[in-house]
C-alpha cells in the first residue's frame, strides 16, 4: 500500500512535545498523525495552550484528534467497563464538559474529526440504554455547533450493536473509528466481518494487531502488526471494498518508547509491503 496513507497515533510514541513528535514521524517516513488533544487534566503537552499553533506549523499533517478521559482504568475489561467513556452516569456531566473543551481544541488544531471511546454501549432492552444514547446525542449536538464529526472507537461491543446504536441515534456527524485489534482484545467478533457491517460509518482507522483472550473476562494480547490474528491483506482490501480510502494510523500500546517506535517502524514497513 502507498505510504502516503500510513500515519501514527501520537500517544503511541509517548511524546511530550511537538518537536519530539515531528522527529519521530520524520524517522518513520510518515506524515499523517492522529493527535492526542492534550487535556490538561489527563495528558498534557509541554506546549500547553500553545500546542495547536505549534502542531499546525509542524512537518506532519493532523488527520484527527483523540480524547481520553481522566479516571479511565484499563487494568481489566471489567474496570474499563465501569470507568470508560460515558458509561458511568456519575461522570457524564464532567466528561461532557471535557468533550466541549476537546471540540474547541480540535478546531484549533485545524481538524474536523475527533475520536473517543464512547464506553460500553448498553444492549437493546437494557434500562440504561436510553440515558446513554441521550448522552451521545448531547455529544453530537456539541460537535454540530463546531461543525465537527465524532467517531466512536470499536471494541467494547459487537459490530451489530454499534451499528444499531448509530442507526437509532440517526445523527449525521456520528461515525466509527475502526480498530481491528480491539475486536480481538475485547473478544467481540471477527474484524473483517465487522468492517462489512459498519462500512458506511467508518471514518477513521487505527491499526493494531492482537490475539484473542484465552478466558472470558481477560484481555487479549496486543502484538506487533502481522504477528497476531488480524489478516491485514484481507482487512485492507475489505476497507477498500466498503469505500474507505482515508489515512490508516498505526497505534501501539505496549512497551517503552524505543520498543514502541521499533514496532511502529516494523508496521510501516509491513504495511508498505502489502499490495492493495
Amino acid at each position: 500500500m502507498k505510504i502516503d496513507r500510513i500515519g501514527v497515533c501520537s500517544w503511541s510514541l509517548q511524546v511530550k512535545n511537538i518537536p519530539e513528535l515531528s522527529k519521530f514521524t520524520e524517522k518513520l517516513g510518515v506524515s499523517n498523525v492522529q493527535i492526542a488533544c492534550g487535556d490538561p487534566h489527563h495528558a498534557s503537552w509541554d506546549e500547553g495552550e500553545k500546542m495547536p499553533s505549534v502542531a499546525k506549523s509542524a512537518s506532519f499533517k493532523i488527520t484527527g484528534s483523540m480524547l481520553g478521559f481522566p479516571g479511565e482504568d484499563y487494568t481489566t475489561p471489567k474496570t474499563i467497563e465501569l470507568t470508560g467513556g460515558f458509561g458511568d452516569p456519575a461522570t457524564r456531566k464532567e466528561r461532557i464538559e471535557r468533550f466541549q473543551w476537546a471540540a474547541k481544541r480540535s478546531i484549533e488544531l485545524g481538524t474536523k474529526d475527533i475520536m473517543l471511546h464512547a464506553g460500553f454501549i448498553p444492549p437493546l432492552g437494557n434500562p440504561e440504554r436510553k440515558s446513554f444514547l441521550d448522552t451521545l446525542k448531547q455529544v453530537s449536538a456539541i460537535a454540530k455547533r463546531h461543525d465537527i464529526n465524532v467517531s466512536f472507537e470499536t471494541g467494547q461491543e459487537s459490530a451489530e450493536l454499534l451499528l444499531k446504536t448509530l442507526e437509532d441515534l440517526s445523527e449525521t456527524n456520528l461515525f466509527v473509528n475502526f480498530d481491528p485489534a480491539n475486536m480481538l482484545l475485547y473478544d467481540q467478533g471477527d474484524p473483517i466481518e465487522a468492517v462489512e457491517i459498519l462500512g458506511k460509518y467508518i471514518r477513521s482507522v487505527h491499526l493494531k494487531d492482537a490475539i484473542r483472550p484465552n478466558s472470558k473476562g481477560e484481555w487479549g494480547q496486543e502484538v506487533p502488526l502481522g504477528k497476531g490474528q488480524v489478516d491485514f491483506p484481507r482487512f485492507l482490501k475489505t476497507l477498500n471494498k466498503v469505500g474507505f480510502n482515508g489515512p490508516l494510523n498505526i497505534e501501539r500500546e505496549v512497551g517503552n518508547q524505543k520498543e514502541r517506535f521499533d514496532d511502529i517502524l516494523h508496521a510501516v514497513n509491513f504495511l508498505s509491503s502489502i499490495d492493495v
